[in-house]
């Protein structure tokens, strides 16, 4: 961004030297007074600050607005963009899931309904964004039951929303919130020994469309906190989601 300053008149600044000069005699020198005009001046300290402002802006940006990678699957029928840091991990149950490699509980997979099971038409088979809200966090609330004693969850449904993409289809964006409550000696006799602590809190973005009588799922789970910085970099991976026609 250009800087624009007012054309200033020339004034003397006085600055006064310490070095010695080579005619010092005796051992004792005198600092002789010159001039710099006050636009030098000004010159001299923006070429000294723009490059650490330059330099600042810049990592702002990157720690901001990371690099995303797209992903396309040709085979499935679907693609997204992601953080491109972020790592794949396989035979994690979904059919693709990439991790943030220093958060762990941040990923994101996607998850496609059974072909021989599901003859999907379009998304508001699902019912309304608002009943299609309701199934996806039956769903995650299923996939996260404990059998441990002293477990229980907390759930809400944050939003439900339906937008028609780029690519004309129709696709529905849930998002949840759920909160880990455990105690720390379930085992323990006496109530007031049986401390209950919060073991996580979890957002969790679902994109749903269909496409080839299937139902797709783009899912992303960040923590709370963590969804709070790098929600409008998130969001922009939900926005990405597309599902495609497989080629016969």
């Amino acid at each position: 961004m250009a800087i624009a300053f007012p054309i200033q008149r020339f004034y003397d600044i006085p600055i006064s030297l310490s070095t010695c000069s080579p005619r010092c005699i005796s051992g004792h020198s005198q600092a002789k007074g010159f001039a710099v005009p006050r636009r030098k001046a000004l010159s001299l300290s923006l070429s000294l600050l723009l490059p650490t402002y330059i330099l600042s802006a810049s990592a702002a940006l990157a720690q901001h607005s990371p690099v995303l990678r797209e992903y396309v699957d040709s085979f499935d029928g679907y693609s997204f963009r992601y953080p491109s840091n972020w790592i794949q991990v396989r035979g994690a149950g979904a059919d693709i899931f990439f991790r943030d490699p220093y958060v762990l509980d941040e990923n994101i997979s996607v998850e496609i309904s059974s072909p021989s099971s599901s003859r999907y038409k379009t998304v508001q088979d699902l019912g309304s964004p608002q009943e299609a809200g309701k199934k996806v966090l039956k769903q995650y609330l299923t996939e996260f039951m404990s059998t441990r004693l002293g477990v229980r969850r907390e759930s809400s449904i944050l939003s439900t929303t339906s937008r028609v993409a780029d690519d004309g289809k129709l696709y529905y964006q849930v998002e949840v919130n759920i909160k880990s409550y455990a105690n720390n000696n379930e085992l323990a006799v006496m109530p007031q020994e049986r401390v209950v602590r919060m073991e996580w809190d979890r957002r969790y973005l679902s994109v749903l469309g269909v496409e080839n009588n299937q139902l797709y799922e783009l899912r992303l789970q960040v923590p709370e906190n963590v969804f709070t910085e790098e929600q409008n970099d998130l969001r922009q991976v939900m926005d990405s989601f597309r599902v495609n026609k497989i080629a016969a």
